[in-house]
């Protein structure tokens, strides 16, 4: 699914790259967006965004991984900072092979870890080559 397909607002229209998107999108209109690697390996598609209140960045993409229906999904955290939007495929790249996705901190749906905890950011963080913040 393509962030133009949630776009329920008519907000991404040719105006001449002067945003809304690629430089300057709504969040709602990228859930379900495809994430896949360099090496153009599907890893999941994003299911929320997370927002660090404190700061007013983005903290981290949820992006489910395996399952179907979402069941016996797994969700991984992803730090904004390690996804790069493809516009042409319309999708996200995580630099990352599969295999190492695959073995990443994970979390149940109905057990989310406590995201505002300081060694758990630090972890994920350093997981995806990110600076630790």
């Amino acid at each position: 699914m393509a962030h133009y397909d949630n776009d329920t607002y008519g907000m991404y229209k040719d105006n001449g790259h002067k945003g809304p998107g690629p430089e300057l999108m709504g969040a709602n209109t990228l859930i379900g967006d495809h994430v896949h690697n360099a090496q153009d390996e599907h890893l999941g598609d994003i299911k929320e965004i997370m927002l660090d209140t404190r700061t007013g960045q983005v903290a981290y993409a949820v992006v489910a991984h395996g399952g179907v229906f979402t069941i016996g999904e797994k969700l991984f955290a992803v730090p904004w900072s390690a996804l790069r939007l493809d516009t042409v495929n319309h999708r996200f790249v995580l630099d990352v092979p599969k295999e190492k996705f695959e073995n990443a901190p994970g979390f149940d749906s109905d057990d989310w870890p406590n995201m505002a905890d300081p060694s758990w950011n630090d972890r994920i963080n350093s997981f995806y080559s990110q600076p630790i913040q």
